[in-house]
């Protein structure tokens, strides 16, 4: 797969630096818009917090999706990229004032609130403005995902959220402030799910909720269940693009909308994981008693996932069509969880060889840090180098 690079424009440019191929990803949009668009009433944002690279920001708005934000700079991003406020929606556990004023100054489509605390805050800036915010409230389905922990978000314990039991408290507070328009739920319940399963209990849960509020005479105009559609991290150039049909179809066929509602999808890693890869160049190859490390210049301050949730990434080198050698790929960060993959095969690596960490366009360039005082990597376009 190394013809999918164009090596000699690499080795012009400094690593550690991230590569988006955007023909991958207009494909990608294609995808999704083809197959949520099969189904009435579908509407697709884009969860920015997964990549917020104003470039890829741009093209994703030009496809026509809406934007997930979760912080004032998140929706000033998606402002500058052009995103109608109307196709914006806010969500978060803890906004502070300035960022819902951002929000209500601009007319944003929705935010997701979570606790009842920041309902009467919304409430309380939206009177100061002379304006009615629409909300939707954020419901903790108690639905477990087979994902990791840490990206496990719809479970009863978890801070997201405001627990099912209180649904029609929360409604019933908010039906008397007069600076607040209950438009919808929300959920989410987690990322990188590959189990259609997991969609569908989220369905079922939602299905029982709507007759809930049905009983009480409450009828809403939106139902939001988020993302967390994963990709295939173990074979990015065979499954570049997610199972977008089983995903839309499952919602199609198991969740039951009212005549006139809307459903709304959260989609990001799903969205722009599969089209970044993080080029890093190898620096020395060290020889230990029992291993071999193959030592780059990108660290876990370019891409945390590896270290911070033992995350796959498919590596490849992309410089040597040598015999396959076992490797664990490190960085130059001074931190022991500094590591990339532990006994890999990879074509035989040189200094000065370019490897490519593959389908890391989501949650990463976006979490990238300065630890160690190091350089913010650069993310180049297929289409600009």
């Amino acid at each position: 797969m190394k013809g999918i690079f164009p090596l000699d424009k690499f080795e012009q440019l400094q690593t550690p630096f991230y590569y988006y191929d955007t023909d991958l990803l207009r494909q990608t949009l294609r995808a999704i818009g083809e197959e949520a668009h099969k189904h009435e009433g579908f509407v697709v944002h884009y969860a920015v917090k997964a990549n917020a690279n104003p470039k890829l920001l741009r093209i994703i708005r030009e496809a026509g999706l809406g934007a997930d934000c979760v912080s004032g700079g998140e929706i000033e991003a998606s402002i500058r990229a052009g995103f109608p406020s109307q196709k914006i929606v806010y969500a978060g556990v803890g906004k502070s004032d300035w960022e819902i004023n951002l929000g209500l100054d601009n007319d944003i489509f929705c935010f997701n609130v979570e606790s009842i605390p920041e309902l009467e805050v919304i409430n309380q800036l939206a009177a100061a403005k002379g304006k009615v915010a629409r909300v939707a409230f954020r419901l903790n389905p108690n639905v477990g995902a087979h994902t990791h922990a840490n990206i496990t978000t719809g479970l009863a314990e978890n801070k997201f959220g405001i627990d099912m039991r209180d649904m029609l408290r929360v409604i019933d507070e908010a039906s008397h402030m007069p600076y607040i328009r209950v438009v919808g739920l929300h959920f989410h319940i987690g990322s990188q799910i590959l189990d259609m399963g997991d969609f569908e209990a989220l369905c079922n849960r939602v299905n029982d909720l709507q007759l809930e509020l049905e009983r009480h005479r409450i009828t809403l105009e939106h139902i939001n269940v988020g993302g967390g559609l994963g990709v295939d991290y173990q074979h990015p150039n065979r499954v570049p693009i997610p199972d977008f049909k089983a995903y839309f179809d499952t919602y199609a066929k198991k969740l039951r909308l009212r005549p006139g509602q809307t459903l709304h999808f959260e989609l990001g890693r799903a969205v722009v994981a599969q089209c970044g890869s993080l080029i890093t160049r190898t620096l020395y190859i060290k020889e230990g008693q029992q291993k071999r490390f193959c030592i780059v210049d990108a660290g876990f301050t370019d891409l945390i996932r590896p270290a911070l949730y033992q995350a796959y990434h498919k590596i490849e080198n992309i410089s040597s069509d040598e015999p396959l050698l076992a490797y664990d790929v490190v960085g130059p960060i001074c931190e022991s969880t500094d590591v990339f993959a532990k006994q890999i095969d990879l074509n035989a690596a040189h200094r000065g060889d370019l490897l490519a960490i593959r389908s890391a366009g989501a949650y990463g360039e976006i979490m990238a840090s300065q630890y160690n005082c190091r350089r913010l990597p650069q993310g180049y376009m297929s289409d600009e180098i």
